[in-house]
């Protein structure tokens, strides 16, 4: 069943969460004008699938169920979906900044290929439970949250050496008939309005720390979950021309002694698998992060182009102009590019699912997350100071003002003073207001810091296969011995690269 935006947000209903948000309890998640902007940016994703111009870039034939699914819950087969994907979550983000659910995507594929990886290892049933569960998420189109960065604490000190255990979420206890669970993950997306938590570990850890390497799924009204919450977007701004409409939610989750039955469980101690779960999370993510600023990119484009014709200029007479929305749409159209390309030399799983290459998808990532200030830069530049020097909306509407405003802060004679104050405030709203200030720290540090991803591109690049072709050319006799010859991420072979035989670390 594919909800629509309205029959998510009556879904909420049937949910009692304990939220709070603004240091005050929520008794309903669903008729919070706080978190109204979250649940509308998160119905996007439903609407779009009823769309028909949209249907076949926002819904998938599930190849272990056979039936259609949300793109935004399904396991990616083939070269194919990781780009419909990588589309459709431009598509959304275009739409609303973040439609936050595409992160439920990208942790169940990290969970598909993790649990399989896991039960070759240590003969487990990880994998059977996952797909009994997965395929619940998809009949129902449940909204999940990822539950991954832990609070972590002093961040010299493994999770075990901590003052306070409760900054890594572990197990607590071990029953016949499950686990329990305790800790808090410090950041979770649209954490007040979903319908379940996916809980994974945020990094590889040692056995002596086994318990804290634990994957499950927790329902958000289970007992001993509290959701500490943020508004989502500006609510009831007047001057918030876009996040009154569409924002995001973050929480901070506390897990305090959560059962979770063994159905619920896919890593219970496992460290390399959790590594491996880890990492194979932010890849996925990585490039849906790609496709999400992309989208966002789109925004600051259109606003940016209307904004110079409201002001009176046309970018083919004023080169400065042109030159300025150029670097914008090259900015937007390279990291995009990279997601494009980790989507055509996918890697094969041994589960049979895809993943996107690793080195494109962690570039991509990290040329959004380092260039995403340039963005709003240009976007301030081609629009100029009104954008932060216009009066407060109430004066919009103020008979002693209003027109002798609306007479000095027109531009084009054939664009109306009200027009041009508008965009000017939706381009200060996505870049200059506390708003923007969220989207430049959740497009540098969402996914991972910049290290993580350099961390990952100099892991997976081969640097050696480049020395191998300066060495051959020097006559070091490269191909007498038998050593490989260079070959560029992700083309080895016409259907990608295979996955690597030893697990990867995550620290």
């Amino acid at each position: 069943m594919l909800m629509t935006a309205e029959a998510y947000r009556e879904s909420l209903r049937r949910h009692k969460p304990r939220v709070f948000v603004n240091g005050t309890r929520v008794d309903s998640v669903a008729d919070e004008p706080l978190l109204a902007p979250g649940i509308a940016g998160v119905g996007v994703t439903y609407d779009f699938a009823h769309r028909a111009e949209l249907k076949a870039l926002m819904t998938a034939q599930q190849g272990t169920s056979g039936k259609t699914v949300s793109r935004m819950l399904h396991i990616n087969e083939t070269s194919a979906d990781l780009l419909q994907k990588l589309e459709a979550v431009r598509a959304v983000c275009a739409e609303s900044g973040c439609a936050q659910r595409y992160l439920a995507h990208d942790a169940l594929n990290a969970f598909y290929q993790a649990t399989r990886r896991t039960d070759a290892a240590h003969g487990t049933d990880y994998h059977a439970r996952f797909l009994h569960y997965l395929h619940r998420v998809q009949d129902e189109d449940l909204a999940l949250g990822i539950a991954m960065t832990d609070a972590k604490g002093d961040r010299s000190k493994r999770p075990g050496q901590q003052d306070s255990p409760d900054v890594y979420v572990r197990i607590s206890e071990r029953r016949p008939d499950g686990i329990v669970i305790r800790g808090t993950k410090a950041i979770v997306t649209g954490a007040p309005y979903m319908h379940e938590f996916l809980v994974m570990p945020c990094r590889t850890h040692r056995p002596e720390d086994a318990d804290f390497a634990v994957a499950c799924a927790v329902p958000v009204d289970a007992p001993g979950v509290t959701i500490i919450a943020r508004p989502a977007g500006r609510p009831g701004e007047a001057a918030a021309k876009f996040s009154a409409r569409y924002g995001q939610s973050t929480g901070v989750v506390q897990f305090d002694d959560v059962f979770v039955p063994h159905g619920r469980v896919f890593l219970a101690g496992e460290t390399e698998e959790g590594g491996f779960l880890t990492t194979a999370y932010a890849t996925h993510h990585r490039q849906s992060c790609i496709g999400a600023r992309a989208g966002f990119g789109d925004l600051l484009i259109g606003a940016g182009a209307l904004m110079t014709e409201a002001n009176g200029l046309d970018p083919d007479r004023h080169g400065h102009i042109r030159d300025a929305m150029v670097e914008l749409i090259t900015i937007t159209e390279s990291f995009y590019a990279c997601g494009v390309a980790a989507s055509v030399y996918p890697v094969e799983d041994p589960a049979g699912s895809v993943m996107p290459d690793p080195v494109y998808a962690n570039i991509g990532k990290l040329l959004l997350a380092t260039k995403i200030y340039d963005m709003h830069r240009i976007a301030h530049h081609v629009s100029g100071g009104l954008i932060v020097a216009l009066p407060g909306p109430d004066e919009d509407h103020n008979p002693e003002t209003k027109a002798s405003l609306a007479a000095v802060l027109a531009g084009r004679p054939d664009i109306p003073a009200a027009e041009r104050l508008e965009v000017a405030r939706f381009i200060e709203d996505l870049t200059a207001s506390h708003q923007g200030g969220w989207y430049s720290v959740i497009s540098l540090h969402g996914g991972g810091s910049p290290d993580a991803m350099k961390r990952e591109i100099w892991r997976n690049y081969p640097v050696m296969e480049k020395t191998g072709l300066v060495e051959r050319l020097l006559d070091r006799g490269v191909l007498d011995e038998g050593r490989k010859v260079s070959r560029q991420p992700g083309r080895c072979c016409a259907k990608g690269c295979e996955a690597p035989d030893a697990l990867p670390t995550v620290e």
